[in-house]
């Protein structure tokens, strides 16, 4: 290897004992409504690295370094992955299913699920009818009014000794991996990969000493999958200064997406910078300088009207806080083999981490020219 292509090899940020809590974490269910679980790992990972914590009401996660400031900035992802819940129990003792977030009902047949209740988890599985017994017939797309669940199961009766009812949340058992030593892999990567990254930045600010101008909080929010409902909350709750929200944006370099509508990005090529009327202008660019002056490589995305993430839940908070997003490229969103490259990982960790350095006490990000 020449001196060049040295200069160019990537050093990971993410450390052997990162890598072990970002499996943990992704391997523990979080759904919408009851991320209670996942948060206490996430706050027991992230607790050596700042000075006091809270949790709201409704699950909402919060790492705080220099409490006392008045000057506050957020960092943020959402904590919630999608599920569902039990909707219904036939005679017969199989299940069906109503959403809980945008499960996407097309790639539930045959899926091994984790049925929570007050007893414990209890295995199932959604079944399918056997291709040979559709033969000639019109195929049957599926769909929430056909999907169902099997727990080995004969009566309603069975089922509900079992400790099922309905309002139980349903979540798939498909666990985390590495892929070609390049892909991380696994369901709820959208976005505990986010929770994962921004509890990396406050590893590196306590690491390498970094001392803060102004407060930060470090946000874990509960509920983005039904409508941003955990960020409003908190940010009435924190009312922020300054608010950098990260999750994740689509890979259009797949089959079947329409990059004319979609936009043009792809893993491995860097943190995507969005351009949105709820993304104040002064902050992005404080984004995007950061990226350039420490060669850190990204992309652009625009996005019609909202962003569809925390921060629109944040920029039109509190008589409006200047908010921008910093999103992670991933393929095959909403189902459970969510796909995130490694070194887009890195680079997402990165851009906040330097451009929380950029951010001066009482920065005034006002509109202007």
């Amino acid at each position: 290897m020449d001196k060049k292509e040295d200069e160019q090899k990537h050093v990971s940020v993410v450390t052997e004992k990162s890598l072990s809590f970002f499996e943990a974490y992704i391997n523990n269910p979080s759904p919408t409504g009851f991320e209670y679980p996942g948060q206490k790992l996430w706050l027991d990972y992230l607790k050596p690295y700042i000075d006091e914590s809270f949790i709201d009401n409704y699950g909402t996660a919060v790492g705080v370094i220099n409490p006392e400031a008045e000057f506050k900035v957020v960092i943020e992802a959402h904590a919630d992955e999608i599920s569902w819940f039990v909707n219904y129990i036939t005679s017969e003792g199989l299940i069906y299913v109503i959403r809980n977030g945008g499960s996407d009902h097309q790639i539930a047949p045959s899926k091994r699920v984790n049925i929570h209740t007050d007893k414990g988890l209890v295995k199932a599985l959604f079944g399918w009818p056997a291709i040979h017994t559709r033969n000639g017939e019109k195929e049957e797309a599926p769909a929430l009014k056909n999907i169902f669940l099997d727990c080995g199961c004969t009566t309603k009766e069975e089922v509900e000794n079992l400790g099922i009812h309905v309002g139980c949340v349903i979540t798939y058992e498909d666990e985390f991996m590495v892929l070609n030593d390049r892909y991380y892999v696994g369901r709820a990567l959208d976005n505990r990969a986010g929770g994962f990254m921004i509890a990396e930045v406050a590893r590196l600010l306590h690491e390498n000493n970094q001392k803060l101008p102004f407060g930060l909080y470090i946000v874990n929010s509960v509920q983005e999958e039904i409508g941003l409902r955990g960020a409003e909350m908190i940010a009435h709750r924190i009312k922020p200064h300054v608010a950098i929200i990260t999750d994740v944006t689509h890979d259009t370099s797949t089959p079947m997406i329409n990059k004319i509508t979609q936009g043009d990005l792809a893993c491995g090529k860097g943190p995507v910078v969005s351009y949105a009327p709820a993304v104040q202008t002064n902050l992005n660019r404080l984004l995007i300088t950061s990226a350039e002056k420490n060669n850190i490589p990204f992309q652009r995305q625009a996005s019609s009207r909202s962003t569809g993430t925390d921060t629109d839940a944040f920029a039109y908070s509190n008589g409006g806080v200047p908010s921008a997003l910093i999103s992670l490229p991933l393929r095959y969103m909403h189902t459970t083999v969510e796909m995130i490259h490694k070194e887009d990982v890195d680079n997402v960790i990165s851009l906040i981490y330097h451009s929380l350095l950029s951010i001066e006490k009482d920065h005034d990000f006002k509109y202007t020219r």
